[in-house]
């Protein structure tokens, strides 16, 4: 997976620097965004909040196609009612089969925040991210290092995005600076690709305490996210166990009803 993280950003590189062509940087800054600004860190502090970060993507590396005809609009309004609180959006075309125009089309059709979900190693991909609609960049430790993650969080964060930083070791902990808002333990070994929410429970006391915690990846159950939640996590990114489904939606809505009847167990 390292090696395919390596070539991930070998060509994201070269995506941006054709894109740039295409729009430059002045024209990108003449669109404006149409779309109100959604918090996902309050999001996930209100009371009534689940944490569920409802996830669209069509492939992975590890996996190929999950659900390759999937469009945003059939779905993730669907997420919305189901009772998610955020959804996140691959925009990656040649790894994950997503486009920005993904979050294009459906951002005025819902309120709930909206994670764009890259390998964003270039500020015109976080102004490319507000003007398309999204709330939240993500930022990938393992891409990018310290002063890149800063240089990049401090831009997203003067741009009024939130930023979402991604580890998956305590050694990527030392990317964190102020520009950050929340950060998003990847439960994926980057070497084996097997998944384990351990991953975020070995990691939860290394977190300092301003940062809003999510877990990610290997999230299928409603009880994982009970036993997260006794570790300090308030966000719970799920994708693949939707998007592998034929209908996204109502295997959202089923996990949320599981999640509440556990909670109302409580």
């Amino acid at each position: 997976m390292e090696n395919i993280l390596n070539q991930i950003v070998l060509h994201k590189k070269k995506e941006v620097a054709a894109q740039k062509k295409l729009l430059t940087y002045n024209k990108l800054l003449s669109l404006n965004r149409t779309r109100d600004f959604y918090s996902l860190k309050k999001a996930l502090e209100r009371k009534e909040s689940n944490g569920i970060i409802a996830e669209f993507k069509r492939r992975s590396p590890s996996k190929g196609w999950i659900h390759e005809f999937a469009k945003p609009i059939e779905i993730i309004p669907e997420y919305q009612k189901a009772g998610a609180n955020a959804c996140s959006i691959l925009t990656d075309k040649h790894f994950f089969g997503g486009i920005l125009d993904d979050i294009k089309s459906v951002a005025d059709s819902i309120n709930i925040p909206i994670l764009r979900k890259d390998f964003i190693i270039d500020e015109y991909q976080i102004l490319e991210a507000s003007i398309a609609g999204a709330d939240v960049i993500l930022l990938i430790a393992a891409c990018l290092g310290p002063e890149r993650c800063f240089q990049l969080a401090e831009y997203a964060s003067k741009s009024g995005l939130e930023v979402l930083l991604e580890v998956h070791n305590e050694f990527e902990l030392n990317c964190l600076n102020d520009s950050v808002t929340l950060v998003g333990v990847n439960n994926r070994n980057l070497k084996t690709f097997h998944t384990s929410i351990n991953t975020s429970i070995e990691l939860s006391e290394k977190i300092p305490q301003q940062f809003l915690k999510i877990s990610e990846s290997g999230i299928s159950d409603p009880e994982d996210i009970i036993r997260l939640r006794s570790y300090g996590y308030s966000g719970f990114l799920i994708g693949e166990s939707f998007m592998k489904t034929q209908n996204a939606g109502i295997a959202c809505k089923e996990f949320v009803e599981h999640l509440n009847q556990y909670k109302h167990e409580d």
